[in-house]
């Protein structure tokens, strides 16, 4: 039997949010910021960061999770919370088979979003938005 490591750090980014993952053993209770996954706002942030758990199932409920977010909007962050997250869950678990369904389900589970926002440019007021020329 395998044993599982005391504590498992990980990371995650998504545009520039980055966040920082440490599972340990548990009760199964995920806290992001030093807050309670429950009472994150909005919902779809929360379903967002769980869907690791929802794909892994009844395995996660021996696992604490503490989340540290800084950077970014609520989304990036929570992209990067649960990219975190699902890397903490391979690594703790060392689980092949878990790596490739993340992989299948979504990519970004475990790879950090390359995408970063486009600089603003002159003659406008942002990265595609020009100034119109009139020649009359």
């Amino acid at each position: 039997m395998v044993r599982a490591p005391a504590a498992i750090l990980t990371s995650g980014k998504r545009k520039s949010a980055t966040a920082r993952a440490v599972l340990t053993r548990g009760q199964g209770r995920i806290w992001v910021n030093s807050r309670p996954l429950e009472l994150l706002d909005p919902p779809i942030v929360r379903s967002k960061i769980q869907q690791p758990l929802y794909l892994l199932g009844p395995r996660a409920s021996s696992l604490d999770v503490q989340i540290s977010v800084s950077g970014g909007g609520v989304m990036g962050q929570a992209s990067a919370a649960r990219t975190a997250l699902a890397r903490g869950l391979v690594e703790y678990l060392k689980d092949p088979a878990l790596a490739e369904m993340f992989k299948r389900y979504d990519r970004s589970l475990l790879v950090n979003d390359p995408r970063r926002k486009l600089p603003k440019l002159p003659q406008g007021r942002g990265a595609r938005k020009r100034r119109q020329k009139s020649y009359r």
